[in-house]
């Protein structure tokens, strides 16, 4: 008996170890206390703008991008818009025809510059939207000018066609360099050893700047924005959220984000603060690609 016992105890505590869920993510709020998707919903619901800030890999955040999506609209049915950093906003006319059913999906995919990842995590979204007629925006400034930004900074616009102007926010573009996302980037880049280029953050800004435009040019009162991005683009409610607000400052903006950590069981506190709900997931999630 005694031998039995002496076996058998490795494998219980084996067990014990093992009773408890894996939890696939958690909800914090701001301040990270644990909440669940409800709460979530119940304040996207009242929000004019929702910014679903993702990890471009991370299967959860896909997933909650459209279980958000459907739940939105279940109740504002048409008022809903939806917008992407993953559309350049000189593809927005084939987004339309593809929407609108005047384009095969197969011319779609072959002239929209699509995301690597667009067949596994954003085409599910734009699906969405066609199969509800839903307004899907391409909010994002085409590559190439960020570039141009990059190697030129913001007067390079300047020297820009009509045309090509029609593709970007008004300019001159607003910039705060003080900005801890865009701050943080100079630091990153010099961590690294490479040189601090100041308009290595101003090709941020013209991202940012450009998509909180259209998001501004699409929604107004009665519609609610739902806009899926990278998450450094609304971290700290700035970037695309700075940017929303210098324009309106009375709207009420709803910022999502998404980290990783080793255990999720309590939000890290470097992590405290980055949106009004942060979506927690395990570091060791498999990955979309």
């Amino acid at each position: 008996m005694k031998k039995f016992t002496l076996l058998i105890l490795p494998l219980v505590i084996l067990l014990m170890a093992f009773t408890s869920d894996k939890e696939a993510y958690q909800i914090y709020s701001a301040k990270g206390q644990k909440v669940k998707y409800k709460a979530l919903i119940k304040a996207a619901l009242e929000a004019d703008i929702i910014l679903f800030g993702e990890l471009h890999n991370d299967p959860i955040c896909h997933w909650l991008q459209y279980e958000l999506t459907k739940d939105l609209f279940e109740i504002h049915l048409d008022k809903l818009v939806l917008g992407a950093e993953m559309f350049e906003t000189d593809n927005q006319l084939l987004l339309d025809e593809y929407i609108s059913g005047k384009i095969s999906e197969k011319s779609f995919k072959n002239e929209a510059r699509l995301w690597p990842n667009y067949d596994t995590d954003y085409e599910v979204l734009v699906k969405f939207a066609r199969e509800n007629q839903l307004e899907f925006i391409a909010t994002n400034v085409p590559r190439r000018y960020a570039s141009v930004v990059h190697k030129q900074g913001f007067e390079g616009l300047d020297s820009l066609s009509i045309a090509a102007k029609r593709l970007l926010p008004p300019l001159p573009v607003t910039y705060d360099p003080e900005l801890k996302c865009y701050k943080d980037m100079l630091e990153m880049m010099e961590g690294m050893g490479g040189h601090a280029n100041d308009n290595f953050p101003k090709a941020q800004a013209i991202k940012d700047a450009t998509m909180a435009y259209n998001i501004l040019k699409n929604w107004y009162p009665q519609k609610v924005f739902l806009h899926y991005h990278g998450t450094y683009h609304s971290n700290n409610r700035e970037g695309i959220t700075w940017y929303l607000m210098q324009e309106k400052p009375t709207l009420n903006i709803l910022t999502i984000a998404t980290v990783e950590q080793a255990e999720i069981d309590e939000l890290d506190e470097e992590h405290l603060g980055l949106a009004t709900y942060i979506i927690c997931v395990p570091e060791d999630m498999t990955k979309t690609h």
